[in-house]
């Protein structure tokens, strides 16, 4: 088990991420000027930066990994995934993850992009709705066969050239070819996990979305519903009910799934103890925070810290 201090859990911003992600705070990374915007590289040329397990740690921006050749393991929360040639793997802002482990061999494309970029220009469209890929809580695997791999290299090949060239006037390229990406890859996932549209009303979806993004972000700060309401603009009672018609569950049992996320994390990644994490989560009686956790995972958090 990993055992860090709590600031190994950090929000990794582009500037940030040679010294936290590659362990290397004066890595040459091809950065071009909009990098804080759109940023690629070849996995072969970052993997020998890398030093596995990564820190756990939350990006401000979304990323996404293909792998063309060799495997690897990454972590979106704390579900670990294994894959390898003609899969994507794509992770939403402010979600926790690690990279695990690459082998040696791995050959593809490392992404990070800001949401910005591709609504620069047109009416605001929520991403995770737009591309299920990007769900907060979603599937992040999209498995290609040949006949799709080849189509979408060739926009990577072009999104990669783009980014060498370091112009100043590239924004629009890497919006374009990106859109493109994700719009071909939108058509290779599973009906099943794809939005309906008519299934909801399209606010449903769009504030069940925000508010999972809200929660990723303020969970520290904010643990009760209205709070985040009030952050959206929106009454609690139809936060709720939008929730309540996407998912099935309530707006409450949304904040506690994040709230035990987080005290899972804390209690593999860090030594604070129980009574601080109970603390940092919002249970400020360290007794409570034992009985939420065992009604959700039917042991303690101290059993919990054992076993893992």
């Amino acid at each position: 088990m990993i055992k860090t201090k709590l600031d190994a859990v950090p929000t990794v911003t582009p500037d940030t991420l040679s010294g936290i992600v590659f362990k290397q705070q004066d890595l040459a990374l091809n950065q071009g000027p909009d990098h804080n915007l759109f940023h690629i590289n070849r996995l072969e040329d970052v993997r020998k930066d890398m030093t596995f397990p990564l820190a756990p740690h939350r990006k401000t921006v979304n990323d996404f990994i293909l792998v063309t050749k060799g495997h690897m393991v990454r972590m979106k929360g704390l579900t670990s995934y294994q894959f390898g040639a003609n899969t994507f793997f794509f992770l939403p802002a402010h979600q926790i993850s690690l990279d695990d482990w690459m082998s040696e061999d791995i050959e593809g494309y490392y992404c990070h992009f800001d949401t910005n970029l591709l609504t620069k220009r047109w009416q605001k469209q929520e991403l995770e709705i737009e591309f299920p890929f990007f769900k907060f809580l979603g599937e992040p695997l999209i498995s290609l066969d040949n006949e799709t791999l080849n189509q979408v290299k060739p926009l990577l090949e072009r999104l990669e050239k783009e980014y060498t060239k370091h112009r100043h006037d590239s924004g629009d390229i890497f919006r374009i070819y990106t859109l493109a990406l994700f719009t071909e890859l939108k058509r290779a996932t599973p009906a099943s996990l794809r939005t309906t549209p008519d299934r909801f009303d399209s606010a449903a979806p769009r504030f069940t979305q925000l508010y999972k993004n809200a929660l990723s972000q303020f969970i520290y700060e904010k643990q009760n519903v209205a709070e985040y309401a009030d952050l959206l603009h929106i009454s609690p009672n139809h936060l709720n009910k939008c929730v309540k018609t996407t998912t099935g569950q309530s707006a409450r049992d949304l904040l506690d799934e994040m709230i035990l996320l987080e005290a899972k994390v804390l209690l593999s990644q860090t030594d604070l103890s129980i009574s601080e994490i109970a603390y940092r989560i919002g249970k400020q009686d360290p007794s409570n925070f034992g009985r939420f956790f065992k009604t959700k995972m039917g042991i303690t958090p101290k059993e919990y810290r054992q076993v893992d």
